[in-house]
């Protein structure tokens, strides 16, 4: 199969894309709606409590779990939620952010913060990716890649690993 260079301008995707996610026009006009009742300015970035209250208000998070997206999402650690940011929340978690906290609480090894490897690749089985169902070989290519070095999945990977599931079409 040949490859494409990422400076081959010809070959680029009709919606706008940014990193590895594609950000989906229809998404995109929702999320700029909801983003645009807690700007205060015409920066379109939100500062932490702006963007905690609209994470809490919108989809129903408590204060912890609007914490955890917040830190999930905060890709360049700024403390600042800017529109890409949370453009790429609410397109791959979005509506279901509090299912996926409840989901890494069922599959947690414990009290770690870390998932049961086990519990987890049980669970990915019946994840649906933007192909379908996943094989085993993919789920254990993903728990792999997840995992990294520490050989752990902590809530911030495991958001990290929906997030990619959600985009991944094999």
């Amino acid at each position: 199969m040949p490859t494409q260079s990422c400076y081959d301008l010809s070959r680029r995707p009709s919606t706008p894309s940014f990193g590895r996610i594609v950000i989906d026009p229809d998404y995109e006009d929702e999320a700029l709606a909801i983003f645009s009742k807690y700007q205060s300015s015409f920066a379109r970035r939100l500062k932490k409590p702006e963007a905690l209250t609209l994470l809490k208000t919108e989809f129903g998070l408590s204060e912890d779990e609007a914490e955890i997206m917040f830190q999930a999402f905060d890709k360049d650690h700024n403390e600042v939620l800017s529109l890409w940011e949370f453009r790429q929340f609410y397109q791959t978690i979005g509506a279901n952010a509090h299912d996926m906290i409840e989901l890494f609480r069922s599959i947690e090894d414990g009290d770690t913060g870390n998932v049961d490897m086990e519990k987890t690749f049980d669970a990915l089985k019946t994840v649906e990716s933007a192909k379908g169902p996943l094989t085993e070989e993919e789920i254990e290519m993903f728990l792999k890649t997840t995992a990294g070095e520490s050989k752990t999945i902590d809530l911030h990977k495991f958001l990290n690993l929906m997030c990619r599931l959600k985009v991944y079409k094999g």
